[in-house]
């Protein structure tokens, strides 16, 4: 059961300016009813000073939602569009006294109608029929762009914590390996050293990944599995899946799968950038 603060607690059962807002001169709509969660966001800004005048909000979602959109209209109140477009989501989220990591997506939510509505008050939102960037997860409608964007603001370096942030790769699981890749990327133009697709195309042979994958298990995976009792072996390599055994206590342990995206991002970060980890029972 996640923890609630009791500032989120306050916002979700007494949210601050629900409904439409009279006189309103920008709106910003993200999500949708069929993955679970949408947001309309309204605000009423002053053309002279492009001061924000006052802000409400329409949500459809559960009570991090609600309370993010809240918190997020009483955030915006009398500040300028060029500040309020230096919020990011995590200041929401600060402002609520922290959220869930499994329900910083509604924060992110909150960042991106912002975002939205002052596009559609400056003349530039796009038409609502279009999507920036390349379809990622086809189960919640997330896009490239907005997982680069959650991944390089919040400093994100596996699947679930996408997930937590962006709700990508939360369903089916057929988008895993492209939200990896692009942690990948966004890190290493972090790093400013060469991209993941020139390493791509310097091949290397079986042999040589086998023995990088087994350095890297004994050097920076098992010791921290052994200390809680549980232990992995490489028991195959078949192109680019590594097929793992966890033993010990991992063997049973409830986390397994969050072990192995574990296992996957380290796997892809310090030896090949298309591995994907296969746990099997030997």
């Amino acid at each position: 059961m996640w923890e609630y603060t009791e500032k989120v607690k306050d916002h979700f059962f007494q949210p601050r300016n629900v409904g439409v807002l009279e006189g309103a001169n920008a709106v910003g709509e993200v999500g949708s009813l069929a993955c679970g969660d949408a947001l309309k966001l309204y605000l009423k800004i002053d053309p002279e000073t492009e001061k924000i005048l006052d802000a409400s909000f329409q949500t459809f979602g559960c009570g991090s939602a609600i309370a993010s959109s809240s918190a997020l209209t009483e955030i915006l109140k009398g500040k300028t569009v060029e500040d309020a477009l230096k919020i990011t989501n995590q200041d929401i989220a600060d402002y609520l006294g922290g959220l869930p990591k499994e329900k910083m997506h509604c924060s992110v939510m909150g960042r991106d109608a912002l975002h939205a509505a002052i596009g559609c008050y400056r003349g530039d939102s796009a038409p609502e029929d279009a999507i920036e960037g390349e379809l990622v997860c086809e189960c919640f409608g997330v896009t490239d762009d907005a997982i680069r964007s959650a991944v390089r603001e919040n400093n994100l370096s596996s699947v679930q914590e996408v997930t937590d942030y962006t709700k990508a790769g939360g369903g089916c699981g057929l988008c895993h390996e492209k939200i990896e890749r692009i942690i990948s990327e966004v890190q290493e133009q972090k790093r400013g050293g060469e991209s993941v697709s020139s390493r791509v195309h310097r091949p290397m042979t079986n042999i040589q990944k086998i023995s990088k994958i087994q350095d890297v298990l004994d050097k920076e995976i098992r010791p921290s599995l052994q200390q809680d009792g549980g232990d992995i072996e490489l028991i195959d390599l078949d192109g680019d899946v590594v097929k793992i055994a966890l033993r010990g206590l991992c063997s049973s342990c409830p986390s397994s799968a969050l072990t192995k995206a574990g296992i996957e991002t380290k796997l892809r970060e310090l030896v090949y950038p298309t591995l994907t980890v296969q746990e099997v029972s030997v």
